[in-house]
């Protein structure tokens, strides 16, 4: 896509070329009086910098400054400080507006002018498949008696007493263990651990650890041979031969309580006095559980048509921040936990590139995802009321427990409004969708809850780059 215009009675011309995944090049002109001015003042401003013997900075006679001062450094300088200016001239005259920090290129200068490209990307155009008629279905749900008693042995487990074992230690067990590792005879870093209580059968250490220990007993010292994992994340200890010394402590058993009313009523839930009411509660919440996960995989295959029905040439630039997004909400889960993201990085043997990658699939589907919703409603006029607006400021200060005027300072309106719109948006395509029953309750997916962008409609100022171009400057000047 390609367009020239110029303005009248100015010495300006621009011209707008779309390339792949909605990035382009805005080619500005500037010529005659408008270039030679710009050049002039360039001079003017070096001038009162330079330095000759006899005279004070910027005192010398214009005729031994101009004999200093290369027609490159005024072309340079000119550029340096008219190209914001230009551009923004420029992008005005050809309606567009920048999503990525535009970079500059000279193309040609001399004295006559100058030919400048910026190129940035722009919001991309989204071209709708069919979003009317879609599959939606929503599976059927049974819970099983067996599922009931697998979670109620479950809750058993947790109201379990631990009392000290005499005999020998079996799988579900917990001992309490001194241990130290060594390689060739020679112990290891992080291989060593006092009073630790180890369950049997967790697979908390290395493959074949928790095994040897099966059948001993307090007081009881065994040398374990185990290799580690050649997957394993301390590059030292892959596929390495090691030998354990372990010192048994103490072995402990859990005692599970019996399934009766009075077990039924420690579990403290509201309405459950007996057993029968214990297991319809737990009916009731597996029910609940697999009705959630079974509307997540109806949503989640409709939205995945909504995005291969959809045509958008998508600019990096909006999947390296989504990602940054993704990541940014991964960092926040893990400090929950008392741990920073580099430590998460080191434990799990990634770098930031690892995550970065992994994430690119999901976060080009989400932004896809988003500027879809936001072209459906658009195409079908759904707009958020204020009602809208303010139940959903109320929802999100109920579920973090936060003032509704925090949520309300930490989240602008225009944000708000992004989101519920698109919520709409899907909620309309969800109604005239064709299948299974739909639920009535929104999409639990939200970007309210992060920290706030700059809106696109922002100005973002040229990456100057004139200054290590000089050599192709003076090029193109002789």
């Amino acid at each position: 896509m390609q367009a020239i215009k110029k303005r009248k009675g100015v010495n300006k011309m621009s011209n707008w070329t779309l390339k792949e995944k909605s990035v382009g090049d805005l080619t500005v002109k500037i010529e005659g009086k408008e270039w030679a001015d710009a050049v002039k003042k360039a001079f003017n401003k070096i001038a009162k910098n330079v330095s000759i013997n006899g005279f004070r900075k910027g005192q010398a006679p214009k005729a031994l400054i101009e004999k200093r001062v290369s027609d490159n450094e005024r072309f340079i300088t000119a550029v340096d400080d008219n190209a914001n200016e230009w551009m923004r001239a420029a992008l005005a005259a050809e309606n567009l507006t920048p999503i990525s920090q535009p970079q500059l290129d000279i193309k040609s200068i001399d004295a006559n002018g100058v030919e400048l490209v910026f190129t940035f990307a722009v919001m991309p155009e989204v071209k709708l498949g069919d979003y009317k008629g879609l599959e939606y279905n929503l599976e059927e749900v049974a819970v099983g008696d067996e599922e009931v008693d697998a979670e109620l042995n479950r809750m058993r487990e947790q109201y379990a007493e631990v009392q000290t074992k005499d005999g020998a230690a079996a799988e579900g067990d917990t001992v309490n263990i001194d241990y130290e590792g060594f390689k060739d005879g020679v112990a290891f870093d992080g291989g060593k651990g006092s009073n630790y209580d180890l369950v049997l059968g967790s697979h908390s250490f290395i493959p074949g650890f928790e095994e040897q220990l099966v059948g001993v007993k307090a007081g009881e010292e065994k040398e374990l041979n185990l290799t580690f994992p050649e997957n394993y994340h301390a590059e030292e200890l892959k596929g390495a031969a090691v030998v354990f010394k372990v010192k048994v402590n103490e072995v402990k058993t859990k005692v599970l309580p019996e399934v009766n009313d009075d077990f039924a009523k420690d579990v403290n839930a509201a309405g459950v006095e007996t057993v029968a009411d214990l297991k319809n509660m737990i009916r009731t919440r597996i029910e609940d559980g697999k009705k959630s996960q079974a509307e997540n995989k109806a949503d989640t295959a409709l939205m995945d048509k909504l995005v291969e029905n959809a045509e958008i040439d998508l600019p990096e630039v909006l999947v390296e921040e989504e990602v940054n997004n993704q990541i940014q909400q991964l960092a926040q889960q893990i400090s929950q936990y008392g741990m920073n993201f580099n430590q998460y990085l080191s434990m799990m043997g990634k770098k930031i590139e690892d995550v970065r990658a992994e994430y690119t699939e999901n976060a080009t589907k989400t932004a896809k995802l988003r500027l879809i919703l936001e072209e459906i409603a658009k195409v079908e006029g759904l707009e958020p009321t204020e009602e809208d607006l303010e139940n959903e400021y109320n929802n999100i200060a109920a579920q973090y427990n936060m003032p509704v005027d925090q949520v309300k300072a930490y989240i602008s309106v225009d944000m708000l409004k992004r989101d519920v719109r698109n919520e709409k948006a899907y909620a309309f395509v969800k109604e005239n969708a064709a299948g299974g029953k739909k639920p009535t309750k929104k999409p639990a997916k939200k970007t309210t809850k992060k920290a706030e962008k700059a809106e696109v409609t922002e100005e973002k100022p040229v990456k100057k780059t004139t200054r290590k171009k000089k050599s192709e400057v003076e090029e193109s000047a002789e």
